[in-house]
């Protein structure tokens, strides 16, 4: 049996650990419900350039953007792949990657090859170990998400499927779902077709000022922007959420290890007295 001296040690270790994660849980909360927000603020605008997207694909224009115009034969794909810069958010980053490694390994298996984006730290360094082709990555995104940090090295991606270098573009990130729960999922983000901006049985027809081209890019570049800061917007949210569950569970975890500690702590102590106490009796029958 430890001494008490060192369960005493163990106590004053877990209790500081404790007061750390009842800290990071409490400003995990805090910047949950900022996230959720601001998440929940993007979501009308997603939904209505993604309906004007939609139109857009089934309308009847002599101008047909690369966006939607889906490639006969895939060789090689795009994937960018959202995760966060920090850990302590249980099976979160874990989850998103164990998708993308499965979709890679599909893809390399059908002979595709492979470009990637990460966003994140930690897909950033995944897929570095990995052995992926990161063709362009951003970090340290913080705790809102910035359309212009992103924008770069989304660029690189949309410039190669332009170029024809990619042939289709998903991206993975960490749907919010609620508090409790969060849906890791890649999706196709290019070409824009099918289920993306769904079926009409109806042609479009629209006036376009100043022309059809520049109105087309436009739109479409800004209907891509606005499904990527969502997606960013709904993993930091995500983020946020599994931390505070995490840091949560470990507070109770190490509450549940101090009453045990202390439990052990107390029966060494009772057993030190009980040895002292026969130590004296047994000197006293001696004399």
């Amino acid at each position: 049996m430890p001494s008490g001296k060192e369960v005493r040690n163990k106590i004053k270790s877990v209790e500081n650990t404790r007061k750390i994660t009842k800290a990071m849980e409490m400003v995990a909360a805090s910047k949950m419900r900022k996230a959720q927000d601001r998440m929940r603020a993007a979501r009308p605008y997603g939904e209505k350039i993604r309906r004007v997207a939609g139109h857009l694909s089934h309308a009847l224009s002599e101008y047909h953007h690369p966006f939607l115009a889906s490639r006969e034969k895939v060789k090689n794909v795009g994937l960018i792949c959202v995760t966060s810069d920090k850990g302590l958010c249980g099976g979160l980053n874990s989850n998103i990657l164990r998708l993308a490694l499965q979709h890679m390994k599909e893809w390399e298996g059908e002979g595709k090859g492979l470009h990637v984006t990460a966003i994140g730290n930690k897909g950033f360094g995944f897929m570095q170990r990995a052995g992926a082709r990161v063709v362009s990555s951003v970090i340290g995104l913080g705790d809102r998400p910035q359309l212009e940090k992103l924008i770069g090295a989304v660029k690189v991606q949309l410039d190669a499927y332009i170029n024809g270098d990619i042939d289709v573009l998903y991206i993975g990130y960490t749907r919010f779902i609620n508090t409790m729960r969060q849906e890791p999922v890649v999706e196709q983000l290019l070409p824009l077709t099918g289920d993306l901006v769904g079926e009409s049985t109806n042609k479009w027809d629209y006036i376009y000022e100043p022309d059809a081209k520049s109105v087309i890019d436009d739109l479409l570049l800004r209907y891509v922007e606005a499904l990527i800061y969502q997606a960013v917007a709904e993993n930091m949210a995500s983020e946020q959420s599994a931390r505070m569950v995490a840091m949560k569970s470990a507070s109770d975890n190490a509450k549940n290890v101090i009453g045990e500690l202390k439990l052990v702590y107390n029966k060494a102590r009772q057993a030190a007295i009980t040895k002292e106490l026969s130590e004296i009796v047994g000197g006293a029958a001696a004399v």
